[in-house]
């Protein structure tokens, strides 16, 4: 299934891309405006119950891409007493999103916790009209999308312990576990975090493996920019999470032929060795709901971290705990 779905992104990438902006995507991502000391929590409207929305604190040139969308699963009863999971599907995992997704709220629910979800920027609703500046290979426009995407957790982190919330922690897939790992490694305040099948590093897994002779041609030239990259904080072993490993795990699919195994096992290393599971899995099935009693298992995990919180005075402020590796 992984290579199946590596041939679909591969007919998706246009033949050429265009001028990648590496320097300025290197100077950004290594700047102090990647990620912000400050974070305001988010300004929350909900359309009902369910359904809510709140100005992306880092604004772009795209007005579809400034407003973050997302649902808020609330528990029955007293539900700002209780603690709360943001869910993070993987890149364009629509079917997750909107089909998954809302089942597995309802399991969290009865377990005493509250779930919300996120759309990440530029996906879904949020995704221009014109797909050209998204699809270019602009490195800048990928490394902004990042930072953007950590900004709106955190905001809606901080709106989530104003409302009374004891204790958020993050819960992704893929990409959405990879913004929640550099989310982890800049925010102190998160009770824990789950990371399914995280791309650790930049690599050019598409250009290795696709059909297309057009993609596969890119090679040499993609790996120099992933490894470029590689050096700032868009690599996960770069930087160190601001909360104890015993509040952290890692999901590996020793199948996985997107996000290699090698590399999170290098993550479970630089960080410390947290809690790992690996299962006999690949990415596809790990990150779609694939694997049988995982988001119990997951759950399970999940309970004892927010049974050991620490009084409201003690929390830390959201600027501690930022650490990267030089």
């Amino acid at each position: 299934m992984d290579w199946s779905a590596i041939q679909i992104v591969a007919l998706m990438m246009p033949a050429n891309a265009s001028d990648a902006r590496l320097e300025e995507a290197l100077q950004f991502l290594k700047g102090p405006d990647f990620v912000p000391t400050e974070s305001q929590p988010a300004q929350v409207e909900f359309n009902g119950s369910l359904h809510f929305r709140f100005p992306t604190p880092r604004p772009c040139d795209c007005t579809e891409n400034n407003v973050v969308h997302g649902r808020l699963y609330r528990c029955r009863e007293r539900w700002q007493e209780r603690p709360v999971i943001i869910l993070m599907p993987g890149w364009g995992d629509f079917a997750s999103y909107n089909l998954r997704f809302p089942f597995l709220p309802r399991r969290c629910n009865r377990a005493g916790f509250n779930v919300a979800t996120l759309v990440a920027p530029y996906h879904f609703q949020r995704r221009p009209r014109q797909r050209g500046m998204f699809d270019s290979g602009n490195l800048l426009l990928f490394a902004e999308s990042t930072a953007q995407g950590i900004a709106e957790i955190r905001a809606m982190t901080g709106w989530l312990l104003r409302e009374g919330c004891p204790a958020v922690a993050l819960w992704g897939y893929s990409i959405g576990a990879a913004f929640a790992g550099m989310t982890v490694c800049h925010d102190a305040r998160l009770a824990a975090v789950v990371m399914a099948s995280p791309p650790v590093r930049c690599k050019p897994c598409v250009e290795q493996l696709a059909v297309r002779p057009s993609i596969r041609g890119r090679l040499q030239s993609v790996r120099g920019l992933c490894e470029s990259l590689n050096l700032t904080a868009m690599n996960l072993t770069m930087t160190q999470p601001a909360i104890p490993r015993e509040k952290i795990l890692l999901i590996e699919g020793i199948h996985d032929f997107l996000c290699s195994k090698d590399d999170i096992e290098d993550l479970w290393q630089s960080w410390g060795q947290p809690d790992i599971w690996r299962l006999p899995y690949g990415h596809v099935r790990i990150c779609c709901g694939g694997v049988p009693g995982l988001p119990g298992r997951v759950l399970r995990w999940l309970a004892p971290r927010f049974d050991k919180l620490p009084s409201r005075n003690q929390m830390p402020p959201p600027n501690i705990g930022c650490s990267a590796l030089t």
